[in-house]
């Protein structure tokens, strides 16, 4: 896709043109001193990505254009982010608070799998599964203020920019490969533990 593709997601090639786009936003504005859709706004949710550990080291250009694609959304205490089941929509990035993902077992109630925080980020499966749901519930562990990148937006920016796409799908899979490496141990320990 050429220079026609970029200008649909609302960026173009100048970098210039990509820092004045506005990012998307949901009801929630940003903190009170930065206007939601300014270019200081702008430039704090790319200083935020760069605190991300899955954008670490990106291009600047990249950021710019990541920037334009996410919306603020915050949570209270205890407030369900998804659901096991639901429709993949997007990845998280986490600003502020923490983020809980659970499983509820029958008979045990809800298991906690991991405890996420700051500059950490999660369902990033829904960018690289087609049509798969949720495999995990994520809850707010506490007051938590998120990015969303939508699951569309992201696939049409990485259609549009091969070296960005290249750069998340390694650093998506080096984290899948990670989690399950986890997971693996875990299942290990309490094969172990029943054991004795």
């Amino acid at each position: 896709m050429g220079n026609s593709g970029l200008e649909e997601l609302g960026i173009s090639d100048d970098v210039d043109d990509v820092e004045d786009a506005n990012p998307k936003a949901e009801a929630e504005q940003g903190p009170a001193e930065v206007q939601v859709g300014t270019e200081e706004y702008t430039h704090s949710l790319i200083k935020a990505l760069k605190g991300i550990t899955l954008f670490d080291g990106l291009l600047p250009l990249h950021l710019e254009r990541i920037a334009a694609l996410v919306q603020e959304v915050q949570f209270k205490k205890n407030d369900a982010v998804f659901s096991h089941g639901d429709d993949g929509d997007g990845l998280y990035l986490i600003m502020e608070g923490a983020v809980r993902i659970s499983r509820s077992v029958a008979g045990m109630g809800e298991e906690a799998l991991a405890i996420l925080q700051p500059g950490m980020y999660f369902g990033e499966m829904s960018i690289v599964d087609d049509d798969v749901p949720r495999s995990a519930d994520a809850i707010a562990h506490e007051d938590t203020r998120l990015l969303k990148l939508p699951k569309d937006d992201l696939r049409d920016l990485m259609f549009v920019d091969r070296e960005l796409a290249y750069e998340l799908l390694w650093r998506f899979v080096r984290t899948l490969s990670t989690r399950l490496r986890d997971s693996n141990d875990r299942l290990l320990m309490l094969t172990v533990s029943s054991k004795f």
